[in-house]
């Protein structure tokens, strides 16, 4: 009974350690999207350096509220190697919109389309299984998720999530 319990109490063990492993980043890095101003840029390119992605769209208000946040996170710790990536949860033929947008915004940081289908289906690859926004995720220069957020982050809580990958 005793190694009954003994072996059950591992294999519970290893079911909730391998639970708590955090999603994959290959599918992030096999990506290449159109940026709002310029060329596709092959997400690969990114792969080493500490990144904060955040998933947005124009008619989500709380996202709209974090791009000022996000803008000053890419300002301040740029020199430390720190990437923000936006990626738009919305369509390519929305491109002249979108970049509109990302110039009334001030978004200084890349700022990529990542199409309504596809960029909910990565979503719920890195974690986000309702696909809600704003979603983020900071990724360590291992390519590891460190940390996700669903919903909103203020300035604080961003640069808590980013500091450990610096």
């Amino acid at each position: 009974m005793k190694r009954l319990l003994a072996t059950l109490l591992l294999a519970a063990q290893a079911f909730s350690a391998a639970a708590a492993e955090p999603p994959s980043t290959a599918p992030f890095f096999a990506l290449t999207l159109p940026a709002l101003d310029g060329p596709s840029v092959a997400l690969e390119s990114f792969r080493g350096k500490p990144l904060l992605v955040n998933f947005w769209a124009r008619w989500c208000g709380p996202c709209r509220k974090e791009i000022p946040d996000l803008a000053a996170l890419q300002a301040k710790y740029r020199g430390r190697g720190l990437r923000v990536l936006g990626i738009a949860v919305e369509d390519a033929d929305k491109r002249e919109q979108l970049r509109e947008f990302g110039r009334a915004y001030e978004m200084n940081y890349t700022s990529l389309i990542g199409g309504s289908e596809e960029s909910i289906e990565l979503m719920k690859a890195l974690g986000n299984g309702h696909a809600g926004l704003p979603f983020t995720i900071v990724i360590d220069r291992a390519g590891r998720i460190r940390s996700s957020e669903l919903g909103a982050m203020d300035q604080a809580e961003m640069e808590d999530a980013v500091r450990p990958i610096l």
